[in-house]
């Protein structure tokens, strides 16, 4: 990838993580809350605090986007975060950032941040991306991305990616919230853990019973295959 295109995506990620009256999580109160995992000590909205004598260097840290993720699965798609949860020290700061590699033709299907706004650029092949606005328009917008574009999602609306080369796409995003969240709509309504009930999907759907139940016997299996 080239410098230009690394300095765009850094000076996309500073606009992002600068727009104080558009954060998503809270202003931290000092100069950095490292992520400690207490959870015996009860629940916070975040998490709890390292000594900051104990801070290491390794706490602001994290090699695990490196490597391209696995794409042998029935989406042809991997996102490899980089949230609090990997990265301790991102805790507080309402910034995190994510890798998603796309085998050809794979997609990282409908979903969204509720956390979070995303701005995602395409490091290589070819990307279809999009966003969908919310009732009553349901106005689609997408475009077709190549090295070096940009394009921004805003928060909690659905969106999608998709490789459109033969060849294998990359790309990189970056949140405004240490712990974006992410909900794909179609696991999230036909493999949930109790299944939505068959009336329930049938009357949103206007669809048969028997349809429904070859797409949630398709999710289950899609859902071991991740386990």
């Amino acid at each position: 990838m080239s410098n230009i295109h690394y300095f765009t995506f850094t000076i996309a990620i500073l606009a992002l993580a600068s727009s104080v009256a558009y954060a998503s999580d809270p202003d931290p109160l000092q100069d950095f809350c490292v992520a400690l995992d207490e959870s015996k000590a009860g629940f916070v909205n975040g998490k709890f605090c390292k000594d900051p004598k104990l801070v290491k260097a390794d706490d602001f840290f994290y090699s695990g986007l490196r490597n391209a993720g696995n794409t042998s699965n029935p989406f042809g798609s991997s996102a490899t975060p980089a949230s609090v949860t990997e990265l301790p020290g991102l805790n507080t700061l309402g910034i995190s950032i994510a890798r998603a590699d796309f085998a050809p033709n794979g997609i990282i299907s409908l979903h969204t941040h509720p956390r979070a706004s995303e701005i995602l650029i395409c490091l290589e092949g070819t990307l279809y991306v999009g966003f969908i606005t919310s009732n009553p328009e349901h106005r689609l917008f997408a475009k077709t991305l190549h090295e070096g574009d940009v394009f921004v999602f805003p928060r909690g609306l659905v969106h999608f990616q998709l490789n459109l080369g033969k060849t294998k796409a990359r790309s990189m995003v970056a949140f405004n919230s240490q712990n974006p969240g992410f909900i794909t709509i179609p696991d999230t309504v036909f493999g949930s853990n109790p299944p939505i009930p068959t009336d329930v999907l049938t009357k949103a759907f206007q669809v048969d019973k028997k349809v429904i139940d070859q797409i949630q016997k398709q999710f289950e299996s899609e859902n071991n295959y991740h386990e």
